[in-house]
């Protein structure tokens, strides 16, 4: 499951997607809007993310392949959201299934510091006092 887009996300079917009978993990990541930004005293309100929708899905592609390439055999859902994010609300989500946890938790990691790197999506801060400001991807 490779997705972006304004829904909200549904971490049950990320599960589902990445379930099968031969792996015995399931690793998930769950990004979140938090009420602070690193450096910043101000109150984040929510977050509003833009992207290039379909270059986007094609990183999350080729993301996931290269998981799979160095983390052996994985089933991995990637899901983004575009528009306004609340506070509390998901932003990003990805789950890894795989027949062992070493390879679910290393495949995770890989695939959230990835998109973060080179996934052609922006983020806006909305502050509870009004003002807005862009704030840039870290991959780690």
């Amino acid at each position: 499951m490779i997705a972006i887009g304004p829904d909200p996300i549904d971490l049950a079917a990320l599960i589902a997607a990445v379930g099968n009978p031969a792996h015995g993990a399931i690793c998930t990541f769950l990004g979140t809007t938090r009420e602070t930004s690193a450096g910043d005293d101000r109150i984040v309100e929510a977050l509003d993310y833009e992207a290039y929708v379909e270059l986007a899905r094609a990183d999350f592609e080729a993301i996931a392949a290269e998981a799979i390439q160095r983390f052996g055999p994985l089933r991995i859902a990637i899901v983004h959201r575009t528009g306004r994010v609340a506070l509390g609300e998901a932003s990003v989500a990805i789950a890894v299934g795989s027949p062992h946890r070493g390879a679910a938790f290393d495949a995770c990691e890989f695939a959230i510091n990835t998109l973060k790197a080179r996934a052609p999506i922006w983020k806006r801060e909305t502050y509870r006092d009004g003002g807005t400001a862009w704030i840039a991807n870290t991959p780690a």
